[in-house]
């Protein structure tokens, strides 16, 4: 295995710990936490995979050899993670709202059904 690879298994790794936070979790803030640790994994794993190799940033030079980087996925992540941040920020006040009207963010508290 190389080692530029590397950073996927990690990406990886944080996303099913977000995930499972996500699934297991009965408090909303957890649940919150975790979605954010998932979506940021995400963003690590394709700003990663926007990095070539032996690359250089999009600037115009004149040699022809030159490989260049692709902006475009960061470009990209930098919307995700206003996006990202915009859902947090929605997911939290709506859980002040919740805790305002049950006086509790745990699920089995709110229903005991679930």
């Amino acid at each position: 295995m190389q080692y530029g690879h590397i950073i996927y298994i990690i990406a990886t790794f944080i996303l099913v710990s977000g995930l499972y936070m996500m699934l297991t979790c009965n408090n909303y803030v957890k649940k919150i936490i975790g979605l954010a640790i998932f979506q940021n994994s995400i963003l690590i794993f394709y700003i990663a995979f926007g990095k070539v190799a032996g690359s250089i940033v999009p600037v115009k030079i004149s040699d022809s050899n030159i490989i260049y980087t692709s902006p475009i996925p960061h470009v990209l992540m930098l919307t995700a993670i206003v996006v990202g941040f915009a859902t947090l920020a929605v997911a939290l006040a709506l859980i002040a709202m919740i805790k305002k009207e049950f006086g509790s963010t745990n699920i089995t508290q709110i229903d005991p059904h679930s």
